[in-house]
């Protein structure tokens, strides 16, 4: 290999910008095909409500746009997930799903499942350490969300 081979290196650079850095980028509903409201409950519950989650040292709320944060970033060419509705007396939260691509209704259940017990799951049950609030059923079943959808429609 020639020791000049890359004496023209300057006219590659690419400085890069904060969002591209961050990977954040401002979300436009306009940029979406399809939308649905998710509402995902705990599966086997050792919580009477949200509030009860401090005992077991866990800050649901920042938890939860953790986990969004993160999965916004790398799924942003296709799903962006927003956090609705958070009770903290009740033990479930409200997300608006929306989608680069049109899904079939057919299709619907099916994905959403997948974006649900493939994409979520784990950053919540490992990473954020909920699976403190499951019992030894959801535990054998690794099982940490029930959850219904509706497709949003405006």
């Amino acid at each position: 290999m020639n020791g000049n081979f890359f004496a023209n290196y300057s006219n590659f650079i690419v400085i890069p910008t904060e969002q591209q850095e961050s990977g954040k980028k401002e979300y436009d509903p306009n940029d979406y095909a399809t939308y649905y409201i998710l509402t995902l409950a705990l599966y086997d519950s050792l919580l009477l409500n949200w509030s009860e989650a401090h005992k077991y040292d866990v800050e649901v709320e920042r938890c939860i746009e953790s986990v969004l944060e993160d999965f916004n970033s790398s799924q942003i060419d296709h799903y962006h997930l927003q956090l609705l509705e958070l009770d903290k007396q009740k033990t479930y939260f409200v997300l608006a799903l929306s989608c680069k691509n049109k899904i079939e209704s057919k299709d619907a259940n099916e994905r959403i499942a997948y974006i649900i017990e493939k994409m979520l799951t784990n950053p919540f049950y490992i990473g954020q350490s909920w699976y403190k609030f499951t019992g030894d059923r959801g535990r054998i079943e690794r099982k940490l969300f029930c959850f219904s959808f509706k497709e949003y429609t405006s």
